[in-house]
């Protein structure tokens, strides 16, 4: 990604304003991740810092997020030094992905003291480190002394700015140094010429200048005049573009909307393979970028035993139910075992005991051809007999077992691919805190209290078509139930996709003949809500509401229906998104 030094000058440029704020709250949503509330007479506003590896960086944030119910211990150590302090200064030692934000704040004695907050934004080494007056650490985000091998973070010892190296910042450097540079750098493709003599240039900056410079793609060692001229040209652009802040920031994407990359100045390098977005400032870009993203990683981090659970008892329905359809395939012998006990019963004048075999006329054959039955010799003609009719009632009566067990363990896997796909949907604590619930009722997780009430039910997800016809989505499988089963009216249309596991989905018609425009929409907003989200060409089936039926004892979320008709649809987020109310 490009949140290069470069690119943390324009969020410092942004954050300017917020100097004489202070600090309202702090919450740590992720173990990686830390919102710092300001206030200021302008408003309130949110500064997110993210220290994971791939999506490391600092901005303005509108996005709400969901806190943890306990505030993680660093997340109280900042809340303890920071609360209330007053921001007084944003420093970028060159351009070095490391944002200083000095505080004045209040200690335990009541004395004024200047704490900082240490932001490196440096991919899998970005870290937060709050560091005293005295330039000693106080703590940090991450707590591993092998963070880095090239110093130490631990509490109490002296902060200490990571290896900068000796590269140039374009911001200050003459033009004659850059060309000297160059010449004295080994011979190699201009953008990576380019990455390892600047400060603060992301692979993407670097093939932008040398595509501007040359769209060959020369090297380094083999410019002409006219390189120089353009390469040094490219630079002072930039540079001026950063200290005048009138930068424009862009977001690439891929033709089939997929979140590709972003950069301060509009990119040329890619021509017709990629759509290049407009955005108005460098925060909202980080926000429209990792937005969706992070969001997933957060929820996924904060169900990770959920996940667990739900996967370990999946793989072990499985295994049973392969266990037990391979015990119906041994039961299929049965027939067997009943003829040889009535060949057996037929002869028993014939046989005598200790006979390891009985070759016998099988009557049941219009042939009558031989039949070889192995016998026990320890037991009567009369006993194999009856062992056999023995064996015959128990694969009887195992066949009839068998099937009902493995037809519930079938229903219970559809259960648990529900379950699952609504996990990995999920969008807010109340979503994880609603399905702990449930699975607490369906027994797969013990409830840490009885008495506790059951967490508040949010409304179903409401889009409406391009012609005006609500559609109602539910949000988990209780939601499902109650969507379609009491909500919904008998003429509504109801929709699911076809064997995936995903929402139920109601087009409101109020007794109308809805449109085959609404009936497409309701079902993209099925296949989105399932788990062929990323798939194309979904089944979705759909049919009136008076035609799904719930069966006595089935779980959350599981109907049956008749009646229906199938339409295939590919999910497309962009024209949900645009449906959402």
């Amino acid at each position: 990604m490009a949140f290069d030094g470069a690119y943390l000058h324009t969020i410092k440029h942004e954050l300017e304003f917020l100097k004489g704020a202070r600090i309202d709250r702090i919450h740590q949503p992720s173990k990686e991740e830390v919102i710092l509330h300001f206030r200021s007479r302008d408003g309130g506003f949110k500064v997110l810092i993210s220290t994971a590896g791939d999506s490391a960086r600092i901005h303005l944030t509108n996005i709400s997020i969901d806190n943890p119910p306990a505030p993680p211990m660093f997340c109280m150590l900042l809340r303890k030094h920071l609360g209330g302090a007053k921001l007084l200064d944003i420093r970028q030692e060159g351009l070095e992905r490391v944002l200083f934000l000095d505080f004045e704040c209040m200690n335990e004695l009541g004395d004024l003291v200047r704490l900082t907050l240490a932001c490196e934004v440096m991919g899998r080494y970005s870290n937060l480190i709050l560091v005293d007056q005295n330039q000693k650490i106080i703590d940090s985000l991450k707590r591993n002394a092998d963070v880095t091998r090239d110093r130490v973070l631990l509490t109490g010892f002296p902060y200490e700015m990571p290896p900068r190296g000796r590269r140039l910042n374009f911001l200050e450097t003459d033009d004659d140094t850059i060309l000297n540079a160059l010449v004295l750098a080994p011979d190699a493709n201009l953008d990576k010429a380019i990455v390892s003599l600047f400060e603060g240039v992301s692979p993407l900056l670097a093939r932008e200048w040398a595509y501007y410079t040359d769209r060959d793609g020369v090297r380094s060692h083999s410019m002409t005049q006219n390189h120089q001229d353009r390469l040094l040209y490219i630079i002072h652009k930039t540079a001026k573009m950063l200290k005048e802040d009138t930068c424009q920031f862009h977001i690439l994407q891929t033709p089939d909307g997929n979140l590709k990359d972003y950069c301060f100045l509009r990119p040329e390098q890619y021509g017709a393979f990629m759509l290049v977005r407009p955005m108005p400032s460098a925060s909202a870009v980080l926000d429209e970028f990792y937005a969706q993203r992070d969001l997933k990683a957060r929820m996924k981090q904060r169900a990770n035993d959920l996940f667990r659970l739900i996967m370990n008892r999946m793989e072990r329905v499985r295994r049973k139910i392969d266990n037990q359809r391979s015990e119906l395939l041994e039961s299929d012998k049965m027939e067997q075992n009943k003829l040889y006990g009535d060949l057996l019963s037929a002869n028993l004048y014939r046989l005598q005991k200790g006979d390891a075999v009985a070759v016998l006329e099988n009557f049941y054959d219009e042939s009558c051809a031989e039949v070889t039955i192995p016998l026990q010799i320890n037991l009567t003609p009369s006993q194999n007999a009856q062992r056999y009719y023995t064996l015959y009632r128990k694969a009887v009566t195992a066949k009839e077992k068998l099937s009902v067990q493995i037809q519930q363990g079938e229903e219970e896997l559809v259960y648990l691919e529900s379950v699952f796909d609504v996990l990995s949907r999920a969008e807010t604590e109340a979503d994880l805190l609603i399905l702990r619930d449930e699975l607490s009722q369906q027994g797969y997780i013990r409830s840490k209290n009885q008495k506790q009430k059951p967490p508040k039910q949010l409304p179903p997800m409401l889009y409406e078509s391009s012609d005006g016809f609500p559609i109602l989505v539910g949000r988990n499988n209780r939601q499902n139930d109650q969507l379609t089963l009491k909500q919904a009216g008998k003429l509504d249309i109801w929709l699911h996709t076809q064997n995936i596991a995903g929402s139920h989905v109601i087009l409101v018609t109020d007794g109308q003949e809805p449109s085959e425009i609404a009936i497409r929409e309701a079902a993209m907003l099925a296949a989105y809500h399932s788990k062929a989200r990323d798939s194309s060409n979904v089944p979705v089936d759909f049919t009136k509401v008076k035609f799904v039926k719930k069966p006595n004892g089935a779980r959350f979320g599981m109907v049956i229906f008749t009646n229906q008709q199938t339409v295939y649809v590919s999910p497309d987020a962009e024209v949900c998104k645009r449906l959402k109310k």
